[in-house]
């Protein structure tokens, strides 16, 4: 039995487009301070935070309540 595949959807190209957008401007902020190493590491921790916060905002179950749930919110 064969899996499905998953197509490109319109909510990844959001993604990697802001993704992309953050590197460009880690990259810049790099060369700026004279440490583009600097500058991609701070993108990268920035699109790490950018990936969870676009997936919970483009989550299926946006405003679920749940009584049972004690956890953390984003």
């Amino acid at each position: 039995m064969t899996t499905p595949r998953r197509r490109w959807t319109r909510g990844h190209s959001g993604w990697s487009f802001g993704t992309a957008l953050i590197f460009a401007l880690g990259i810049v902020f790099g060369l700026i301070w004279g440490q583009v190493l600097v500058g991609l590491f701070l993108a990268f921790a920035v699109s790490i935070g950018w990936l969870i916060a676009y997936e919970s905002w483009r989550g299926r179950n946006v405003g679920l309540e749940n009584r049972d749930d004690d956890g953390a919110q984003l």
